[in-house]
């Protein structure tokens, strides 16, 4: 493969990968106006972020064991063609009861994206440099966070918050036609799939029983609820406890998303010199004290504006170095089953975020402390699984300068 196609495809992968994370993030701005022309509160639109962690998370079960009987390229039309029909009736809302519904299958939708792309990297690409390729998807990735709010703002403020949802379905549009014409299929159909019922759960359980799987795709997904915790609570935090603008919210969380892009890039230099079991150790660790400080400073109010900013910046850079290894070491085992193991990682994390996201806005309140409590406690719930689950690691698949033994 030649450098050029090389970043071709991680480009393309890492779009697919990105339509999930802007279909949360270019809408959160528009919460009070979204509230406002409902005739509802902030805290009932915040359900509608906790609906789409939840058709995420079902709609990867679905994707996963489609993708590996059909290959990945047709579940991905369906998905992104019902992506683009939902979106259309998110901008036709009238109630906040309908956009939560609506935001349920425009979920559903987008999951096919993020499952194709996870699964294909582990097709396209060497094994030992899967860390480094999920590292450039995070750079894609991370447009999200760095665009999504901005544009979202003034999106909202210029058009008002249906605007929104038709530049999301634009984007699909895109990636449609981007995905028909440009990438491969790097799964042949497979023939001999079973979508019987029996055959699926016995693949979700050959996956679920690899100890590889499970030590680090719980502890990466329990890891990874800090971020569902931050983008649940942040218009709250920001909005409406230190009172920024729309525009200065947006500016904000493009600052703080920086740590997190910067550090799975630093990742991928690091992956030079070092294995991917050991920065998730590093990263986390560091992750479980500064997640801990901001809990307790919170609860005292020890921090302002900037204090906030720096502890959630400080945190995401360890975010932004455990969840591209992580992901890795979890795929590393499968070269079969890879768009089931996809699918079980996804909905992992979008369970657990989905979760996250209720209580953030169940507990929410004048204060930084809910969104930092939760942060603390599921970091350290990831910590615990990691030190456990280490130890029935048998057959060990690593990732990083050089592999080890397969056994598999």
């Amino acid at each position: 493969m030649t450098r050029e196609r090389y970043f071709f495809l991680v480009f393309i992968l890492g779009v697919l990968t990105a339509l999930s994370p802007f279909s949360i993030d270019m809408y959160l701005p528009a919460f009070q106006d979204i509230a406002r022309s409902l005739h509802t509160t902030t805290a009932k639109v915040d359900l509608s972020l906790s609906a789409f962690f939840i058709g995420l998370a079902a709609g990867q079960l679905i994707y996963g064991p489609l993708m590996d009987r059909f290959g990945r390229k047709r579940p991905l039309y369906f998905g992104l063609g019902l992506y683009i029909i939902a979106s259309i009736g998110c901008s036709l809302a009238r109630s906040i009861d309908m956009l939560v519904t609506i935001r349920i299958f425009q979920a559903i939708g987008s999951c096919a994206a993020g499952v194709a792309s996870i699964a294909m990297v582990r097709d396209l690409f060497p094994v030992e440099n899967n860390a480094k390729v999920y590292a450039l998807l995070f750079l894609v990735l991370g447009a999200s966070p760095l665009l999504a709010p901005t544009v979202g703002s003034y999106l909202t403020i210029s058009f008002g918050w249906q605007s929104v949802f038709i530049v999301l379905l634009s984007i699909a549009a895109l990636i449609l036609l981007a995905g028909i014409f440009t990438l491969p299929e790097s799964y042949a159909p497979d023939k001999n799939y079973s979508l019987k019922p029996g055959p699926i759960i016995q693949h979700f359980f050959e996956v679920i029983r690899e100890p590889q799987f499970y030590t680090y795709a719980v502890s990466g997904s329990f890891t990874f609820c800090g971020l569902f915790a931050y983008v649940a609570g942040s218009p709250l935090v920001f909005m409406d406890v230190f009172e920024l603008s729309k525009k200065q919210y947006g500016w904000v969380f493009a600052g703080i998303s920086i740590g997190f892009i910067g550090s799975s890039q630093l990742n991928a230099l690091l992956l030079k010199y070092f294995k991917s079991e050991q920065l998730v150790m590093a990263a986390l660790s560091a992750q479980v004290v500064l997640s801990f400080v901001f809990w307790f400073g919170a609860i005292h109010n020890w921090y302002g504006l900037g204090g906030t900013i720096a502890m959630i910046f400080m945190i995401f850079c360890c975010v932004g170095l455990t969840n591209p290894n992580t992901s890795a070491l979890s795929m590393a085992p499968f070269s079969r089953n890879g768009g089931i193991a996809s699918a079980l990682l996804g909905t992992m994390q979008l369970t657990l975020g989905a979760v996250t996201s209720f209580f953030v806005s169940f507990f929410s309140s004048h204060s930084a402390a809910p969104m930092a409590g939760i942060m603390a406690i599921s970091c350290i719930v990831g910590f615990l699984v990691l030190l456990a689950g280490r130890r029935h690691i048998v057959h060990k698949i690593e990732v990083g300068p050089s592999m080890g033994s397969a056994g598999h």
